[in-house]
């Protein structure tokens, strides 16, 4: 099965973003075991910034311990994984920045293509958190101010019709809010493709909230970096959504 299909069914999942920067091969293999056993559904991997040469054996390490699909979430051209199950293709298109809305993509495609790589292709949309995070700052670009859902929903909608499969809001790693429920459900009423919220879910309420609101696809990763047991907590609040 293709991951793509993964994305597409009509139930709540959850997604463990991993920074390979952020673990260590032991912290790597306990993470994959416990999210296995919980059921996760996918397991991301990248980051806004990698100073390390670790993205390989990152992904090398979750495929020996789990069969969840490794998912690369790239921040950059260089963040190009050929023993990766797919990668997200992410285009911008919150920002005005023309190398985050198709420059850099230009550049990294024919490696892509060479790696056989499943792409993706996501309308990566930044939603203000109350304070800079990386990714904006390393993007170069302002997030949609988190009270203006109509200029959220206006973007996705134009990302859906520009052929995008996956819409993906994002308050960024380390957001001191979460990406408010209304517009969550403003955005997803607004579109027909699978919706992906990350940025701040850093309990099972919060998490429980978000899936209320309407995503699709939820994404932790700085709560289970602090506290990988919580993963099995998480992914219990995702079974209760889908039965």
């Amino acid at each position: 099965m293709k991951t793509i299909e993964h994305f597409l069914k009509r139930q709540k999942q959850l997604a463990v973003l991993i920074d390979p920067d952020k673990q260590s091969p032991e912290q790597l293999e306990k993470t994959a075991k416990i999210a296995q056993k919980a059921g996760v559904d996918f397991l991301f991997v990248g980051g806004s910034l990698l100073t390390s040469d670790m993205l390989f054996h990152c992904v090398k390490t979750l495929k020996e311990n789990s069969d969840i699909p490794v998912v690369l979430f790239p921040g950059n051209t260089y963040q190009i994984a050929r023993n990766a199950d797919a990668m997200l293709f992410l285009s911008l298109i919150s920002g005005r920045n023309p190398d985050m809305l198709i420059g850099m993509h230009v550049l990294a495609a024919p490696y892509i293509k060479l790696s056989g790589l499943e792409t993706i292709s996501t309308g990566y949309m930044l939603i203000d958190s109350g304070r800079p995070t990386a990714v904006s700052y390393m993007s170069n670009s302002f997030p949609i101010p988190n009270d203006k859902k109509d200029i959220a929903a206006c973007t996705a909608m134009a990302g859906e019709m520009l052929g995008l499969k996956i819409i993906f809001m994002d308050a960024g790693s380390g957001a001191e809010t979460t990406i408010p429920e209304e517009m969550i459900t403003f955005v997803k009423q607004s579109i027909e493709i699978p919706l992906i919220i990350g940025g701040g879910i850093r309990n099972a309420a919060k998490l429980n909230g978000v899936f209320e609101a309407g995503a699709d696809v939820a994404v932790v990763g700085n709560r289970f970096e602090e506290a990988p047991e919580l993963i099995s907590e998480f992914a219990e609040v995702v079974k209760k959504q889908n039965a």
